[in-house]
């Protein structure tokens, strides 16, 4: 169901995966990410590798977390409209306006899928930008990295909310609810690790997040 949903024409948000040059110290640290995954232990599987770089750790997880959102919300985009979601929203209490400070500066009300589709256009482009993502091991990520990340794992957080408020019932209709909770509960674990994302911009999900890490190891 999943692959015939991702090759629709329809959908226009999911991008290619951005993946890593194998041999590289960011492919070593994906493959060592998806090995402690495999471990079912989401908590160290978030946790900072021994002796290991923070900005790299951070620069693997936001290409495959960014990845992983990419195909979650690519399983609901037919349901996604604009005539079904007229606004980003995280149910009735949190609206989100889109601005990326450069081609949108006065923040705008779009449709969620626009909202999803700006977002992870402008996500793949600071992927892209080698002065922030930069691929070569010799060169040093900016000062402001981190500023960076936080604010694309803050905006990514949203699609999570939308995702879970507006589409659960299609999830569960297309058995792939544990495989969402899993997703989040990974997701969460890394920006609570990382403090990446504020208390506040969680509050839409904390009843389900109190739920789903209540006993998690």
């Amino acid at each position: 169901m999943f692959n015939k949903i991702f090759s629709s024409d329809k959908n226009k948000t999911f991008k290619p995966k951005k993946g890593f040059s194998k041999g590289t110290k960011r492919h070593d640290l994906h493959k060592h990410a998806k090995a402690t995954l495999g471990s079912g232990n989401l908590r160290l599987a978030v946790s900072l590798p021994e002796r290991e770089d923070l900005n790299e750790w951070l620069a693997v997880n936001t290409v495959d977390f960014f990845n992983q959102i990419n195909l979650l919300y690519g399983s609901i985009t037919e349901f996604c409209t604009p005539k079904t979601c007229e606004v980003m929203s995280a149910g009735p209490k949190y609206e989100y306006l889109w601005a990326d400070g450069e081609s949108v500066k006065k923040p705008i009300k779009v449709s969620a899928p626009d909202y999803v589709e700006y977002l992870m256009t402008w996500v793949q482009g600071i992927l892209d930008d080698e002065n922030i993502f930069p691929s070569r091991v010799d060169v040093q990520f900016p000062k402001n990295f981190q500023s960076i990340v936080k604010n694309i794992f803050k905006r990514l957080f949203r699609v999570y909310g939308h995702i879970y408020y507006s589409h659960f019932t299609k999830i569960v209709s297309l058995g792939e609810e544990a495989h969402l909770n899993t997703c989040f509960k990974h997701f969460y674990f890394f920006i609570v690790e990382f403090n990446l994302v504020d208390k506040k911009e969680m509050l839409p999900l904390q009843d389900l997040i109190d739920n789903l890490t209540k006993s998690s190891t």
